[in-house]
């Protein structure tokens, strides 16, 4: 395993940064396989079903993004240390990461089992509803397996550091391979599963049913299936970091934390995680918008989002991938090969999602059906979703990629400036102008985000161009990196 890493710092680079990607772009679609999964089955559950998820997430996105800005540091980390050459502190920094995000992620846990009645009020879902029952269920089952869950996204930080991709790619595999074998039992038992239905096995389901009498959770067995496939990841992840059998191998000691390097974790880690957190809130804050026009339209908002994820998939990987490259190269003092990188990434990330855009805007209401059937008014709020924000896809996509060039650089506050502008600027408050004093309703929220998506993208390729990001930040990001003399 330990030889699984890429060599981004010298030679050909176009090669060795798709390279490089490609593994983050099939987790990442893995990734996203577990909220699709998720969706697939509760979706059979009915429309009440799919709104409780819709109100659940944006919340549990919030208190795990606080949390999960704090691994941007270890890649940072892990990326400029091996990059500068300073191996020995890569293990140390890696395992200084693991300790703080890990209490972190367990006092968020905490407060989000407690607090989740009122924040899934505060999203828009109705006390004394369904929805609002199911969503609460779902998300406070989802909180206590933070801290198990966030194991395995530590672990993929720190190993995109130091340029192995692909092991945290088997990981996810396995994981999702768990989720989806669990989700149709967890979720809807033994009586009338149209798994086994669908599969010949009436026999055997008439039978596991009449000897167990399980009817399946509902909604709350989709959160135990993610809980327990993310915990097995994160097992095995921590079992090869300690062995050593990953590249970096960390011992005891390293896990003890130091008042020094948790301040430069703080410091890197602080502004991603105010990145990350403000995105969830205001996907929190715009869902709760959305919620005036209906529960069809967060349904489909859901569902929106959720196909997102999945669109979005290569610029998330490259993005992820371009910290990577620009945080070895700006360590090895090459800030022109970093910019590059993001050239090279930008330019394939456009292409591949126009297409997608396309795609999308011929084929809107197909697409939403599969993951609702028999629900129209969602399908056709979700059809309009889907044209109007498919043509701005390659727009959001180069925002990612200039996004993850900034935290791979280590100029983490410049991303956070960024993503908050995107949201809290240029979607959040046309987005209530469009719905409310113009009133176009769901819609107007719909062309508020593709608004968001070109302004972003228009406003990070200009602050890149200028270049000051990189030249600020090589002394910034050396100071920011352990050194032996520590």
């Amino acid at each position: 395993m330990s030889t699984r890493d890429v060599n981004v710092t010298d030679g050909e680079l176009l090669k060795p940064l798709v390279i490089l990607s490609l593994p983050i772009v099939l987790s990442q679609m893995l990734q996203v396989g577990y909220n699709l999964a998720d969706t697939f089955w509760v979706g059979r559950l009915g429309q009440e079903a799919v709104s409780a998820l819709s109100y659940s997430w944006p919340l549990v996105f919030l208190m795990i993004s606080v949390a999960g800005g704090f691994t941007v540091a270890g890649t940072v980390l892990v990326a400029q240390n091996k990059g500068a050459g300073n191996d020995d502190r890569v293990d140390y920094a890696a395992g200084q990461t693991i300790a703080f995000v890990a209490v972190v992620a367990a006092v968020f846990s905490v407060l989000g089992y407690v607090l989740t009645p009122s924040l899934v009020s505060l999203v828009g879902a109705t006390p004394g509803t369904v929805e609002y029952a199911l969503s609460v269920e779902y998300t406070r089952t989802i909180f206590l397996g933070v801290v198990f869950m966030f194991g395995f996204f530590i672990f993929q930080a720190l190993l995109r550091g130091w340029g192995d991709t692909r092991t945290p790619l088997y990981l996810m595999a396995l994981g999702v391979a768990l989720n989806v074998i669990l989700d149709p039992f967890l979720i809807l038992g033994f009586d009338q599963n149209v798994l086994l239905s669908g599969l010949g096995l009436d026999g055997l389901q008439s039978w596991l049913y009449a000897t167990t009498g399980f009817e399946g959770f509902g909604v709350q067995g989709a959160a135990i299936a993610t809980v327990f496939s993310r915990g097995v990841g994160a097992i095995l992840g921590m079992y090869w970091l300690v062995s050593g059998k990953v590249g970096i191998h960390l011992s005891l000691s390293d896990f003890k934390l130091d008042p020094t390097m948790v301040k430069r974790i703080v410091s890197l880690g602080a502004p991603s995680s105010v990145e990350q957190s403000t995105r969830a809130l205001g996907i929190t804050v715009l869902t709760a918008l959305v919620a005036f026009a209906g529960d069809d339209a967060v349904a489909a908002l859901g569902i929106g989002n959720r196909l997102n994820s999945l669109v979005f998939l290569p610029a998330l990987g490259l993005a992820r991938g371009t910290e990577t490259v620009v945080g070895q190269n700006l360590g090895t003092d090459q800030a022109e090969r970093a910019k590059r990188a993001v050239g090279y990434s930008s330019g394939i990330v456009a292409v591949v999602l126009a297409l997608a855009g396309a795609v999308a805007y011929l084929f809107a209401e197909p697409i939403t059906a599969v993951f609702i059937p028999g629900a129209p008014d969602v399908i056709a709020i979700g059809g309009d979703y889907l044209r109007i924000i498919g043509p701005t896809f390659l727009f959001i996509g180069v925002f990612q990629v200039v996004q993850g060039a900034f935290r791979g650089s280590g100029s983490t506050r410049t991303a956070m400036v960024f993503a908050i502008l995107s949201l809290w600027v240029f979607r959040l408050p046309p987005a209530y102008v469009f719905m409310e004093w113009l009133g176009m309703g769901a819609t107007g929220v719909w062309y508020a985000i593709a608004l968001s998506n070109v302004l972003a993208m228009l406003a990070t390729v200009l602050w890149f161009l200028r270049g000051t990001w990189a030249e600020s930040v090589i002394g910034e990001a050396r100071e920011s990196v352990p050194t032996g003399d520590d």
